[in-house]
């Protein structure tokens, strides 16, 4: 089992894929900043006083840039806080409260009305639901009332980031369809659309999965490695995108990857995978006895690094180029604003890399654990015998 040696060939096979798109990604990374410049514009002006005092307007661009990373019920593409209006539509909620309750995001208002069903009255806060009275009252603890006390009803609501990830999933079994159905149809020849893919399908097939699984079992996970780097790569440039979306930096949403690939880790692991973690040959027995928990602890860290790094790259990544942004309305002079728009733009087109990137990372890692999971063993534990019955004589 070996890490590939060939990134070189992994860029070049991206460079492939992307081609094609390199046009539409150029302009959508203009129509962010355009959009990201005048949502904070327009939140500037709102809390602006006479004398334009500097904490108003970092204060606002921090309530914009956290808005902007976080989940909602309805899909706001901009808002027009002078007139009160958001453009966008609203999303269905779906709770679980003394029966099942579906309605429309709209009856909040954006958090401003309270949302009157079956009798049962329901307030949104902070992206939560809450259970209140017909007045929308809440009840905190704490010192700074940040959190309420009032009953949460079950959510399963479809939320902004619910709908990326179906259209996600709807586009890949579109794309990848396609793809597949046109190799019976053409010889073994991909076209279409799904023929600029085919390269990275290749890719993670030889130079991820083969060597770091094994050709004996690499192909009962291939369908979940390409699944899962797609998924994370087109998720990750949705976000880059002006609509706003930020599901790979939920924690929520990193945290079921990594428990999918802990499962399939789990309960695919050959016996001898167990026996080297809860029996390690070749060491003395009290040796084995301390080292059993921590190779058993080893088995929960390793998924739990998969979805921090995920998360916080990714999540960090949208902090640092808004923050950027609003640099731009700080300054307020064209130096400052000028290196703040520079350093804006370089960033984005690091992070389009660096989408790609946390893809390919977390498939990768995910290779290595399925191929010590499945990684022969019986020459290892029949040389550490002969060696223990040598030093016998």
């Amino acid at each position: 089992m070996v890490i590939s040696n060939k990134p070189l060939q992994f860029i070049m096979a991206a460079m492939v894929a992307c081609l094609p798109l390199t046009t539409s990604a150029n302009s959508t990374q203009h129509n962010d900043h355009a959009q990201a410049d005048t949502t904070v514009v327009e939140s500037v002006k709102v809390v602006e006083d006479e004398d334009g005092a500097a904490d108003d307007i970092k204060a606002k661009s921090k309530t914009h840039i956290l808005h902007h990373v976080q989940d909602s019920h309805d899909f706001t593409f901009f808002s027009d806080e002078a007139e009160g209006k958001h453009y966008g539509f609203p999303l269905p909620v779906i709770l679980i409260d003394d029966g099942l309750k579906v309605f429309s995001s709209s009856k909040f208002n954006h958090g401003e009305s309270v949302a009157e069903v079956d009798g049962n009255y329901y307030k949104l806060h902070h992206g939560k639901i809450y259970k209140t009275d017909a007045a929308g009252a809440l009840t905190y603890q704490g010192e700074h009332h940040e959190h309420p006390t009032n009953v949460k009803p079950l959510d399963f609501s479809i939320t902004k980031s619910v709908l990326m990830i179906i259209i996600t999933a709807i586009l890949m079994l579109i794309i990848f369809s396609g793809l597949a159905k046109t190799y019976p149809k053409n010889g073994g020849i991909a076209t279409g659309f799904g023929r600029f893919f085919e390269p990275l399908v290749i890719y993670i097939r030889d130079e991820i999965a083969i060597p770091n699984i094994g050709e004996k079992h690499y192909k009962k996970y291939m369908s979940y490695l390409l699944t899962i780097f797609f998924f994370i790569w087109f998720l990750n440039i949705f976000g880059l995108t002006p609509l706003g979306v930020n599901v790979t930096g939920n924690l929520a949403v990193t945290a079921a990857l990594a428990i999918l690939t802990y499962l399939i880790t789990t309960f695919t692991a050959k016996k001898t995978y167990w026996g080297h973690i809860f029996w390690m040959p070749g060491v003395p027995v009290p040796m084995r006895i301390v080292l059993a928990p921590i190779e058993l602890l080893g088995t929960i860290i390793k998924p739990f690094s998969l979805m921090i790094r995920l998360y916080a790259n990714i999540f960090a990544g949208h902090i640092v180029l808004m923050s950027i942004i609003a640099l731009m309305f700080i300054f307020k002079n064209w130096i400052g604003s000028s290196l703040s728009f520079g350093l804006a733009f370089v960033l984005s087109i690091l992070e389009i890399l660096v989408a790609l990137l946390q893809a390919y990372i977390f498939t990768m890692l995910s290779a290595l654990y399925f191929g010590a999971a499945v990684e022969e063993h019986h020459h290892d534990e029949h040389h550490h015998e002969e060696e223990g019955v040598k030093a016998h004589h």
